[in-house]
């Protein structure tokens, strides 16, 4: 689903060397450039679900601050004290800002609106706007409005006063939704035909900082609607300047696996391995479930010397608010293997807010260290967590405020050999999803009879047991990747594993059953989308099929609940975290019905059953009785690429609904139905050799049935290869491979003949239709080009443009789970 989003992130580049000690003198010693270390066009540190989602949007960890996958700044800090001297290592200050005049999310105001055209000279301090009525911000359609607005123009002028015009750098804060002009006392400050999906900062020009005055000032607004969602919001802060610096340290490697993100850094004489673990292990849910990652900052010397070193860890209380401007409490509390210190808003507005750029502001974040480490807490400002740790001050514990730093510090001590630091952050959100009115508490709490204590204990106790079981995970999951499809596959596989798992949220319904929800991250927000649960499946059928009967549970409750009563699966369940019923304006009735059937089927294939498909049998025949009638050559509709606008006579589509088709013999047959299998069997067959004569365009297969100057990747046909229904001839493949292969760009095969996107995911499920490894690598490998070489740094987008590898659309999104669609051939068939 197509979301638009406005998220510009710059390339960092830089070379750097190392110095080392041999017999007494100082050896120049080469580090490889951050541009050789890349792995990923982003990094994810701490990966759990939506809302607990943590990133580096850099190679180099300690240049920049850290963000949640939407690109909020959600800071985490370290820094170690080496013989005196502090170096950073993690993350880098965001910037921190106070507030001159609020936005309506901070303080209550009110503004004078109008929907009316004005005239001219709006925008000046003189214009007689007592005719506009005065309404309290924030404005727009969506949850976060205090007034709503639903035209296509709204002007605002707001009148404010200064306790003092000695100002610093100040800057607009800005939310709106779309084109927008800004002026301050007649002056513009900011315009742009463009949207923003959050707060953002703008500069303002000196004219405008020096018309400010005590009293009788004007900002003025004016905000045009194009398409979507409408918002206005507005208010000025100042930043606040950073007293001290810690030096930069050196960063000498990174590496990035499925369940880890690690570093080496120089400090000094002193080398700090960072590493970042997230157990998702699906083979123990409750562990798989537990809201706890590992922060593990190890030091050694790197000179043969003793050296003294005390190391800082910070997590910002921007983890557990959706704005930086939210109230934050904190406190400190202990469990019987854990000290720790935790946050979260005053407010506590639980599953209030529901949509796509959004952060979790209820519940609190946990920072715990085993109470054997000896740790000192704090919570204060980010600028005196830093001074305290620099000069060996404690400021005094902050229980309530804005953007504080929740800092654990370890005892000084003199290394020589190894030494572990670990630091545990967990988030108890208490509530995580809304399922048709019930409000659901994650898995690892879901009878409520648990405590967010207990997981901190279990994490703390079973820390080098889990080490180790992730270590054997992600290299016996690497080791197979390559064998299966090279190295460059490899490492895709590892991008994709930890983003897959974290656009989703594990809950039990009220009738005990899995639920497995997905969120469209930047696309449109909706919970458990049937066409995304598609793309992401093969992950889950490679390593929990549980997860996947979790990700079509609802969707099967949805229709036979009667709450959904149309003859077809429907496209979602809501807008995260609301799983109320369908939100989407337009159904999708071939794809999703394919979609259903074809999973329901590799269920069954991956557990030896068709237990699954049996609860639901009723259904499914519904469903393919309605591709029987509908999916061969199908309407005017749109398909899982809907950003590619409406298409009747889909070549993809129809061979989706054939597959489907087919898929619902094989449970037949499964359940000892032999009549049943053999007629939807034998109808999928007469349905492929039809297709075969409709699309057939000489030296491949058309993108629509009426016009053979037309191609598209037909990655549908990948189930008939993986579950071998043998419904379309090999010749069919081979065909459209061979194709393919002359229709390649640098950074990958497009989608179809209409353009010179792609989907990333697609492209991995069309090179598995190949016999050979070359053959897949050569329609794989680009995948992995772009994500070393795409000038966007954000969480790896799934649909990019495949000449100039930038990024279309679409980020950090669970389909990234489909590039395991080749493990999975694999794991089935050789």
């Amino acid at each position: 689903m197509l979301k638009k989003n406005l998220l510009v992130i710059a390339l960092l580049s830089l070379v750097c060397c190392t110095t080392k000690k041999k017999n007494n003198e100082t050896v120049q010693q080469p580090v490889k450039s951050i541009e050789d270390q890349r792995q990923a066009p982003a990094y994810p540190l701490v990966a759990h679900d939506p809302y607990f989602s943590i990133w580096s949007f850099t190679d180099q960890i300690n240049q920049s601050p850290t963000k949640h996958w939407t690109g909020t700044n959600q800071s985490l800090i370290g820094m170690v004290k080496v013989d005196g001297e502090t170096y950073r290592v993690l993350g880098d200050d965001a910037p921190s800002y106070k507030t001159i005049i609020p936005t309506g999310t901070e303080n209550a105001y009110s503004a004078k609106i109008t929907e009316e055209n004005p005239g001219e000279n709006w925008q000046k301090n003189n214009f007689n706007d007592t005719s506009w009525k005065s309404a309290p911000a924030p404005y727009g359609d969506g949850d976060m409005a205090n007034t709503k607005w639903t035209s296509d123009h709204i002007w605002y002028r707001r009148t404010f006063s200064l306790k003092s015009t000695d100002l610093g750098e100040i800057f607009l804060k800005l939310r709106h939704d779309d084109d927008v002009e800004v002026y301050i006392n007649g002056i513009e400050v900011y315009t742009c035909k463009c949207w923003n999906d959050g707060y953002e900062y703008y500069t303002i020009p000196q004219e405008a900082i020096k018309s400010l005055k005590a009293t009788g000032n004007v900002l003025a607004v004016h905000v045009k609607n194009n398409v979507g969602g409408q918002a206005l919001d507005a208010g000025i802060v100042e930043k606040i300047k950073d007293e001290v610096e810690a030096k930069v340290a050196i960063q000498k490697s990174l590496n990035l696996s499925a369940t880890q993100t690690s570093y080496v850094l120089e400090c000094g004489g002193v080398d700090v391995n960072l590493t970042f673990t997230s157990p998702l292990l699906m083979d123990n849910l409750d562990v798989f479930s537990r809201p706890v990652s590992y922060i593990s900052l190890k030091t050694k010397s790197n000179d043969g010397n003793e050296h003294k070193v005390q190391v800082y860890f910070g997590a910002s209380s921007t983890l557990a608010a959706n704005e930086p401007s939210q109230l934050m409490q904190a406190s400190t509390g202990n469990t019987s293997e854990v000290a720790y210190v935790k946050t979260g808003t005053v407010q506590q507005p639980v599953l209030e807010k529901k949509g796509d750029n959004l952060r979790i502001d209820w519940g609190h974040l946990y920072v715990a260290a085993p109470k054997s480490a000896n740790v000192t807490q704090n919570v204060s400002s980010v600028t005196h967590a830093k001074i305290d740790f620099m000069q060996g001050k404690k400021s005094d514990f902050v229980k309530e405020g804005k953007e504080l730093m929740l800092s654990t510090v370890f005892p000084e001590e003199t290394v020589k050999d190894s030494k572990d630091h670990v630091v545990l952050l967990g988030y108890d959100d208490e509530y995580s999803i809304e399922y048709f009115h019930d409000k659901l508490r994650p898995w690892w709490n879901k009878d409520g009879k648990n405590s967010i204590d207990n997981e901190l204990d279990k994490a703390a106790t079973s820390y080098k047991e889990i080490m180790a079981k992730c270590n054997a995970f992600d290299k016996n999951l690497h080791e197979q990747a390559v064998a299966s499809g090279g190295e460059d596959y490899a490492k895709l596989c590892e991008i994709g594993y930890r983003q897959s798992i974290a656009a989703h949220k594990l809950v039990e319904s009220p009738k005990g059953e899995i639920l497995f929800l997905s969120k469209e991250n930047f696309s449109n927000g909706c919970i458990n989308t049937v066409d995304v649960t598609y793309p992401s499946a093969p992950l889950y059928l490679t390593y929990n099929p549980d997860l996947l009967k979790g990700m079509l549970t609802g969707i099967f409750y949805y229709s036979e609940s009667g709450k959904y009563n149309k003859p077809f699966a429907a496209h979602d369940i809501g807008t995260y975290p609301k799983a109320n019923g369908h939100v989407y304006g337009e159904p999708m009735p071939v794809e999703e019905s394919g979609n259903m059937i074809i999973l329901t089927a590799a269920i069954a294939k991956a557990e030896g059953n068709a237990d699954y498909a049996k609860k639901h049998w009723e259904t499914l025949t519904i469903w393919a009785n309605y591709l029987a009638d509908k999916g061969f050559d199908p309407g005017n509709q749109l398909c899982t690429d809907d950003f590619a606008g409406h298409l009747a006579r889909n070549a993809n589509l129809s061979v989706k609904a054939i597959v489907a088709i087919g898929s619902y013999g094989y449970l037949a047959k499964q359940l000892g139905k032999d009549d049943i299998a053999k007629k939807y069997t034998d109808m999928a067959k007469s349905m492929a050799k039809k297709w075969m004569e409709l699309a057939d365009a000489g030296n491949h297969y058309a993108l629509t049935f009426n016009d053979m100057n037309t191609w598209s990747q037909k990655y549908n046909l990948v189930w008939d290869k993986v579950m071998q229904f043998d419904l379309f001839p090999k010749e069919v493949y081979k065909k459209e491979i061979d194709f393919y292969l002359t229709k390649q760009n640098k950074y990958g095969l497009p989608l179809d003949s209409r353009a010179d996107y792609t989907k990333s995911d697609w492209i991995l499920w069309t090179a598995t239709l190949s016999n050979d490894k070359n053959t897949f690598e050569e329609l794989a490998n680009p995948v992995y080009t772009y994500a070393a070489e795409t000038k966007d740094r954000v969480p790896m987008s799934d649909w990019y443009f495949t000449s100039n590898g930038n990024q279309r659309g679409f980020q950090a999104r669970s389909v990234v789970g489909g590039y395991f669609i080749k493990l999975l051939d694999d794991k089935w068939n050789n």
